[in-house]
């Protein structure tokens, strides 16, 4: 009788593994599962992105030919978008010109079908100690920020209630970042609009807003994150300045 699987931590790489052949994503969710990943999955560009919305992955494993939106082409929205979530892409195609279209556009590696799976968990650990370790020697951020029942784990951009993750906007996202780095210190309604020369400009894709519209995303906030919207007790005003977020010490 097998030992029953333990589940990752949740500080374990998060991949998405992308491909419409369900008996692929099966075994790669169990085969990376096994060697401490967390992995999530989807069958199409479209299920892809709506994962997306309410999880930050640390890297992404994309097969290029897909039915309707391909491969390439969902990579690309990706960097338009702004994202730098590094990309493994998947191919049954061999020819050098596709691997090049697919660096070119921004695939961090390439990995030709059929492959060996360890050799897959080695470009994945690659791509990793690539992208992830020049940012935690930069950035001297806390990996996470708690209060009340919630954790926000800041380089992740992930919010859960216990065990369960809260799906939250790309602006909301970075509003919680500014304010989780700020580590219970104000934060002004100028530096959360994003706008030119802010902090929030350079966290994240989702462009500029008002002050005023400011003020709407903190109300839509505090509707998932306070017992009482009208009277928070986390996501506080501070009158003349702007917010900020009562954490735990």
């Amino acid at each position: 009788m097998s030992a029953p699987r333990t589940e990752p931590p949740d500080h374990a790489p998060h991949v998405l593994v992308v491909d419409d052949d369900r008996r692929l994503r099966e075994l790669l969710s169990r085969f990376l599962g096994e060697r401490g990943y967390r992995v999530t999955t989807a069958a199409s560009a479209p299920e892809a992105r709506a994962k997306s919305e309410s999880v930050v992955f640390d890297v992404v494993v994309l097969d290029v030919m897909m039915p309707g939106e391909t491969g390439f082409e969902f990579m690309r929205r990706l960097r338009t978008e702004g994202s730098r979530v590094p990309i493994l892409m998947l191919t049954a195609q061999a020819e050098p010109n596709d691997r090049i279209r697919g660096l070119e556009i921004g695939a961090d590696d390439y990995l030709t079908k059929p492959f060996e799976p360890r050799e897959l968990i080695l470009r994945l650990a690659n791509i990793l100690k690539r992208v992830v370790q020049p940012e935690t020697e930069t950035k001297a951020v806390p990996d996470e920020v708690r209060f009340g029942p919630f954790t926000f784990r800041l380089e992740r951009g992930e919010l859960r209630r216990g065990g369960e993750v809260i799906r939250i906007t790309e602006r909301e996202r970075e509003i919680l970042v500014l304010l989780g780095q700020r580590g219970g210190g104000e934060v002004s309604r100028e530096e959360l609009s994003g706008g030119p020369g802010s902090v929030a400009a350079s966290l994240g894709p989702a462009g500029p807003i008002g002050e005023r519209a400011v003020d709407v995303q903190m109300n839509r906030l505090r509707r998932k994150i306070e017992l009482d919207p009208a009277n928070p007790s986390f996501l506080q005003t501070v009158r003349g300045v702007g917010y900020r977020l009562v954490v735990d010490p």
